[in-house]
């Protein structure tokens, strides 16, 4: 039997992918702040940094990021065979597994975020619509995987401004949290 990859290394080898092809957590807090600064008056961008930081811990984004990632790269190099490599390059509209595979990994995070999701795909805020716009580069996955991961950010933080609203203990708040990481 294969020996597992520790979560730590996939946890780095996520970030350190997001941040070679450009992104940010800070740009992904902006759009979290984007999305929330009308419900909460009080947010700070540091709750936003904290949130999508937070997101990124969670396994099912990470792996997520990694095959994204690795795939816009090999269509860059024009490693995949035909018509895979066609459709990722053309960022073809009705291909939809970027989609999908980024929708996938907003589910743990709930209601909010799946229409989080949708809203910020068609919308393309931030860092997002640089990304989409960007020739020089494939983006094909990593536009909507900074989507899902904005959008799950987004959901999280308006459960926690909740909680808090609601006077809930600290250690409430981080039991619930602990039990979100899980996965």
């Amino acid at each position: 039997m294969k020996k597992p990859v520790s979560c730590d290394v996939v946890e780095n080898a996520a970030r350190k992918a997001l941040k070679e092809r450009g992104v940010l957590i800070d740009d992904i807090a902006e759009i979290v702040y984007e999305m929330q600064a009308q419900y909460s008056p009080n947010l700070t961008m540091d709750d936003c940094y904290e949130s999508a930081d937070a997101v990124l811990c969670k396994r099912e984004i990470q792996h997520a990021v990694l095959v994204g990632i690795e795939l816009d790269k090999l269509t860059e190099k024009k490693q995949l065979s035909e018509p895979l490599q066609s459709l990722i390059e053309s960022d073809e509209g009705l291909f939809g597994v970027d989609e999908t595979i980024a929708l996938g990994s907003v589910f743990g995070f709930g209601s909010i975020a799946v229409t989080t999701f949708g809203y910020l795909d068609k919308e393309k805020k931030g860092i997002i619509k640089k990304l989409d716009n960007n020739k020089e580069q494939v983006h094909t996955f990593l536009d909507d995987l900074v989507a899902s991961i904005a959008a799950s950010a987004s959901a999280r933080l308006a459960h926690r401004m909740r909680d808090r609203e609601e006077n809930k203990r600290k250690d409430q708040i981080k039991k619930r949290e602990d039990e979100e990481l899980i996965g």
